[in-house]
């Protein structure tokens, strides 16, 4: 009776498993909506990619500053 409960425990388990697998066959995009969904990512756009690495330099800079100094910079420059 134990290996029974046994074997259709591990059947169950596969089959949950196999209907996953097959639910995400199914949602999944295929190969050639997969490469149009990259060509239109912001990221392919060079002009866009120097926009992001000025602006993500500019933000390391202040963060920068704002860990050499001892005020406290979240207050802002008018503290009440």
């Amino acid at each position: 009776m134990s290996s029974m409960r046994t074997l259709l425990g591990a059947g169950a388990l596969t089959a949950t498993m196999g209907l996953g697998y097959g639910m995400w066959a199914i949602i999944s995009p295929g190969e050639e909506r997969r490469k149009e969904l990259l060509k239109n990512l912001p990221e392919s756009n060079p002009l866009r990619m120097d926009e992001t690495r000025r602006r993500n330099a500019l933000v390391m800079q202040a963060l920068k500053e704002a860990a050499e100094t001892n005020e406290n910079v979240a207050r802002g420059r008018f503290p009440k």
